[in-house]
């Protein structure tokens, strides 16, 4: 069944995703664009990605122009507005339409808090629910939401908001937030204090789209810590994937953007205005930090991992056992001596117009004790 909003002939849309090393989420990613296209009907859409996997944005750009697009609507693949969604892909786009005049790029926002979302949220907490079967009543069970985590406290507070929505709207006896990496608590030490808190059932949710390393990771710490407190229940949730509410919200988007009406909330933006802890960051120039990675992500046909990647590759000694090239993560404690003209800009963009030599600008409390160093293999993966 096709959405029925009228979309002009010469406008595509373009669904823009951070990108992975895991082919299975390289794939559901792939999918969700036919979901829309299914949708949307004779209305071109193509999808791209900042790294690690092919197509890389601008190519998918090239073609819906070569498809003789004269206005394509590019809507984050994204659940809250972080650096992703606020510097990277507005970044490309914006030297994509530079370099492409005749073409009009319109950006869109991120999903955002949205009702529809947390509803998917919740039938999905409610088929592992009914799946575990109904021997602890849902006031003796936790919620524990876990969510991709930022350097960008307004994103992450999206995070506890949707937990809290859960936690209310479906009754649970106490909810608690994680996240996976750069901030904190991450996910292991927040399942620790959770178990700690005398409920028999805990729920674990990554507030993920797609599968990928974090959330297998997230798995993982869920069955290492689970092993620890052997009389509580842990449940593992799926993800999000493409739940037909998922789905409905992309959908959203792209009418906003076709309208007008897609503006993001920069009331509470740490590159506008003064955040508690981050005012070091108000007007920084609005840049991506991927165009050194872009489209990295092949050459991993024969890995042991079978397309599903945990990171392994990351490790060196894993990859000597198994002859592989060692991929280490790549460092982002560097400047770069190339400079880039901000002065064109979407409708969120920060407009600053000046040059600089950019890098990742330091967390605040990078040495939390609970964080927020991205998770690294649980023990019970590792070797």
């Amino acid at each position: 069944m096709t959405r029925n909003f009228d979309i002009p002939k010469d406008t595509a849309v373009m669904l823009c995703g951070h990108g992975s090393r895991n082919k299975l989420a390289v794939g559901e990613f792939a999918h969700l664009k036919d979901r829309l296209k299914e949708k949307l009907g004779d209305v071109p859409v193509e999808y791209g990605y900042l790294e690690f996997a092919d197509p890389v944005i601008h190519h998918g750009l090239n073609q819906l122009k070569d498809a003789g697009a004269k206005r394509i609507l590019a809507v984050p693949g994204m659940l809250f507005a972080a650096g992703h969604a606020k510097n990277d892909i507005p970044s490309v786009l914006n030297t994509y339409q530079a370099q492409n005049p005749d073409v009009e790029v319109i950006y869109g926002r991120e999903l955002g808090v949205d009702l529809k979302m947390i509803r998917a949220a919740g039938a999905r907490i409610e088929e592992a629910l009914k799946e575990a079967g109904d021997g602890v009543p849902r006031e003796q069970t936790l919620l524990v939401v876990v969510g991709r985590g930022a350097s960008d406290p307004d994103a992450n507070s999206n995070v506890a908001k949707v937990m809290r929505m859960l936690w209310e709207g479906m009754g649970f006896g106490w909810g608690e937030v994680a996240y996976s990496g750069v901030t904190f608590p991450l996910t292991a030490p927040a399942l620790r204090h959770a178990a700690k808190l005398g409920y028999k059932r805990i729920v674990v949710f990554p507030y993920f789209l797609f599968t990928g390393v974090l959330v297998k990771r997230i798995y993982s710490y869920t069955d290492e810590v689970a092993a620890e407190f052997p009389d509580i229940e842990f449940i593992k949730a799926g993800y999000l994937n493409d739940h037909d509410l998922v789905v409905d919200t992309f959908l959203d988007r792209i009418e906003e953007t076709l309208e007008g009406t897609n503006v993001m909330n920069c009331q509470m933006c740490k590159y506008r205005e003064q955040i508690l802890g981050f005012e070091a960051e108000v007007g920084l120039a609005q840049e991506s930090h991927h165009h050194h990675v872009e489209g990295i992500g092949g050459g991993m046909e024969d890995c042991p991992c079978n397309g599903d990647c945990d990171a392994s590759c990351r490790d060196e000694e894993f990859c000597k056992k198994h002859g592989l090239e060692w991929t280490p993560v790549h460092s982002h404690d560097h400047s770069h001596d190339h400079h880039h003209d901000h002065g064109h800009s979407h409708d969120h963009t920060h407009d600053h117009g000046h040059h600089h030599d950019h890098h990742h600008h330091p967390y605040p409390f990078a040495d939390h004790p609970l964080g927020p160093k991205t998770m690294e293999k649980s023990a019970t993966k590792k070797g």
